[in-house]
């Protein structure tokens, strides 16, 4: 079992003709994950990297049975590219796509909030990765290695650091969801933690936060109320001075409660095993699952 994708997802690259769309769906591919096409419009009946291309999603989805889409469109179509997806019938979309105008994503958010039948991943992301199954996204695959760790962060370089240590810790990954770091998002850390929660193949979950938001504080207080396996987390930023951004489009604090140092307080009230730095992420799941790493 796995959340989001999984062997048997049938995946389309949204933007796949193009330069990152081809990297990227060459990689995703390489890695054995389930690709069955792309969308690119103007180009419908061709090949490339020996998968048709449709000019729309629904064509598609009609003649492949998409369920997953991940977009490599530039940002002034990406919100477009989102809702035509979801229009669809994808039930997951990855948007990697970075600098979609706030504005856009309003409406985006608006339109798919309260529909049950679409999740958003991103934008601004790395994807998603199931190890050993799918990977859809940026993230490099040859740091992944199958196992009963989730992991959910903002940070794309972040995430690839906590991978790598679960897996020199012997622990190894269910699926790493990079949820994106601009100031609004499809899917949010709660969303994510729920899922990792309800997946009867997670032992542990790491959750990677930085400053800007209280995206990490809801987690936390609802990882209280409900939470039945042991989570470690990491928030970056401490050094980050106030009204800066810092990376991340939605890293920015605004006020007192969105600092890094306020941030880990309620964590580790909530029971959130929380460290200092990434360099400890792997020996504290490590420890907190008692498991010699």
């Amino acid at each position: 079992m796995s959340v989001l994708v999984n062997k048997d997802s049938r995946i389309i690259v949204q933007g796949f003709t193009g330069s990152e769309g081809t990297f990227h769906a060459g990689q995703m591919i390489d890695y054995g994950t389930p690709v069955v096409g792309g969308v690119t419009p103007g180009k419908g009946g061709q090949m490339h990297l020996d998968r048709p291309v449709f000019n729309t999603v629904s064509d598609a989805v009609n003649q492949t049975g998409a369920d997953v889409s991940i977009l490599f469109v530039p940002p002034a179509f990406a919100a477009d590219a989102i809702l035509e997806a979801a229009d669809a019938g994808i039930k997951v979309i990855v948007c990697i796509t970075e600098g979609i105008p706030i504005a856009d994503m309003v409406k985006v958010k608006a339109s798919l909030d309260g529909r049950n039948d679409c999740r958003l991943i991103g934008p601004n992301c790395p994807g998603v990765m199931t190890a050993g199954e799918a990977k859809v996204g940026i993230m490099p695959g040859f740091i992944f290695n199958p196992g009963r760790i989730g992991i959910i962060s903002k940070s794309g370089t972040l995430t690839y650091e906590a991978v790598d240590q679960i897996t020199k810790a012997g622990l190894g990954q269910s699926t790493a969801i990079g949820i994106g770091g601009d100031p609004i998002i499809g899917t949010t850390t709660l969303d994510a933690v729920q899922l990792l929660m309800d997946d009867a193949d997670t032992d542990g979950i790491i959750m990677i936060g930085e400053i800007g938001g209280d995206l990490e504080i809801k987690a936390a207080r609802w990882i209280e109320a409900h939470g039945t396996k042991p989570v470690v987390g990491f928030i970056a930023g401490v050094t980050a001075p106030k009204g800066r951004t810092m990376g991340h489009a939605g890293a920015i604090v605004s006020g007192e409660e969105e600092s890094a140092e306020a941030k880990k307080k309620v964590l580790r009230a909530c029971g959130v095993h929380v460290v200092d730095s990434p360099a400890h992420i792997g020996s504290k799941m490590a420890e907190v699952l008692g498991v010699q790493a």
